[in-house]
C-alpha cells in the first residue's frame, strides 16, 4: 500500500450485508449444510488433479512427436489453473474443508502451481479482498508502466496499443510467480510486517519459499531431462504450461474487476471510501455467465465473484444459490449487482474498458 489503508464509510447501506447475512445464514441453517466443500468439490478435485498430472506422467513415460507433446502441456496448462481455482483457491480461504489441516494440505497446493501460500494470502485474501479496485492498495491493479488498469493510473503513449497486447502479457503471469514475483513480493511484505494471520519468523517464509521453488523446478524441468526428453523441449513445454494457465487465469480475474461496468474508488482527504465493504464490493465487482454450467464448474465459481467476494470463506460450489439471495437484497436495497450473461460479453467489455484507458486522458 502507498499510503494509509482506506476506512470504510458506516453509512446506512450496512442494511444490505445484515440482510443478505442472515438470508445466507437461514439457507445453510435450514437445509443443514456446511459453508465448505462437500463430495462435490471432493470429486471435482480428483478431475482437476487428473487433467494437471496425467498429461506429466504419459510425457515422462512415453516418446511422442513434438506436436502432441506441446499438446499435452497445453492440457497440463489447463489443469493447472483449473487445480489454481478449484482447489488451492478454495484451501487459502478456508472453504475447502470445516478441517483445518485439510485446508493447508488443499491451499499449499500452490506450491506446484509455482506460487507461495504466504504470498497468496497477503494479496488476495488481505490486499484485494479488503481493498478490492483501490489504486494503490489492491495490487491486482499493478501492473508497472505496461498496462493501465485505471484511470487513476499514469498514463503513456503504448497505452493506446494495450487493448491488443495485453492478451499476451497475460499469459505470463504464472511464469512470473515461478521466477521473480514471489521472491519481490515476500521482500515487501515482510518487511511491511503483512500476514493473513500469525506472522512467522522472516527466516520461516524465506526457507519454506527457497525449498519449494527447488522441489518445483525439480518437477518440472529436472526430472524429465533425467528421464530423457530433450532440455530444449522441456523448456519449451514449461513456457508453454505457464503461457497456457497464465492466460485463463488473468482473463478470469480481469472479467470480474476490469471491465467498464466497475468502480475504481478513491478515498477522499480523510482516507474514507464512500460505502460499506460489503457495498463496496458490488461497485467493483461483476459476475459473467452465471447460468454457464462449464463455466461455473472449471472456473471454481470465479464467475460468481461477487458472491465470492462477500463470502469469500464459503466453498464455490454453494456460490450458484448464494448468488440468489445476494441479487434479491441488492435490488430491495437499490444497489448495483454487475452481471453478464456471457463470457464473451466480459471479455467484449473488459478490452473495450482498456481500449478507453489507453486513450490520452488530456484528450478524452
Amino acid at each position: 500500500m502507498n499510503n494509509a489503508a482506506p476506512i470504510f464509510s458506516k453509512n446506512d447501506s450496512i442494511k444490505f450485508f445484515r440482510t443478505l447475512n442472515k438470508k445466507v445464514n437461514d439457507y445453510f441453517k435450514d437445509n443443514n449444510l456446511e459453508k465448505t466443500g462437500n463430495w462435490k468439490l471432493h470429486l471435482k478435485t480428483i478431475v482437476m488433479f487428473s487433467i494437471f498430472l496425467t498429461p506429466y506422467f504419459f510425457l515422462l513415460a512415453m516418446d511422442m512427436p513434438f506436436w502432441t507433446y506441446l499438446l499435452l502441456n497445453v492440457v497440463i496448462g489447463i489443469g493447472m489453473a483449473g487445480v489454481g481455482m478449484n482447489v488451492m483457491h478454495d484451501g487459502n480461504h478456508g472453504a475447502y474443508s470445516s478441517k483445518s489441516w485439510v485446508n493447508k494440505i488443499m491451499g499449499g497446493s500452490i506450491y506446484i502451481l509455482a506460487g507461495n501460500v504466504y504470498n497468496w494470502q497477503v494479496q488476495h485474501n488481505v490486499l484485494h479482498h479488503t481493498y478490492t479496485n483501490i489504486l494503490g492498495h489492491d495490487e491486482d491493479l499493478e501492473a508497472g508502466r505496461i498496462l493501465r488498469f485505471t484511470k487513476e493510473a499514469k498514463w503513456y503513449k503504448h497505452h493506446k496499443f494495450q487493448q491488443y497486447y495485453s492478451v499476451f502479457l497475460y499469459g505470463l503471469l504464472t511464469f512470473n510467480w515461478a521466477i521473480t514475483t514471489d521472491f519481490l513480493q515476500m521482500k515487501r511484505y515482510l518487511k511491511r510486517n503483512l500476514s493473513y494471520g500469525e506472522l512467522k519468523k522472516p527466516v520461516i517464509h524465506w526457507t519454506t519459499l527457497i525449498i519449494t521453488k527447488i522441489i518445483y523446478f525439480s518437477i518440472w524441468l529436472v526430472i524429465p531431462m533425467v528421464m530423457g526428453i530433450t532440455w530444449w523441449k522441456v523448456v519449451i513445454g514449461f513456457v508453454v504450461m505457464h503461457y497456457t494457465a497464465g492466460v485463463i487465469l488473468s482473463v478470469v480475474f480481469q472479467l470480474a474487476h476490469v471491465v467498464n461496468e466497475t468502480d475504481n474508488p478513491v478515498p477522499d482527504e480523510n482516507g474514507e471510501i464512500e460505502n460499506t465493504w460489503a457495498v463496496h464490493q458490488l461497485y467493483t465487482t461483476a459476475n459473467f455467465a452465471p447460468k454457464n454450467w462449464l463455466v461455473n464448474y472449471y472456473t471454481g465459481g470465479l464467475n460468481h465473484q461477487i458472491e465470492h467476494h462477500i463470502f469469500p470463506n464459503i466453498s464455490h460450489i454453494h456460490y450458484s444459490k448464494i448468488a440468489e439471495f445476494v441479487k434479491e437484497t441488492a435490488r430491495e436495497c437499490n444497489l448495483p449487482y454487475y452481471e453478464f450473461k456471457t463470457t464473451r460479453a466480459a471479455i467484449y467489455s473488459h478490452f473495450t474498458h482498456l481500449r478507453d484507458l489507453g486513450r490520452n486522458p488530456q484528450l478524452a
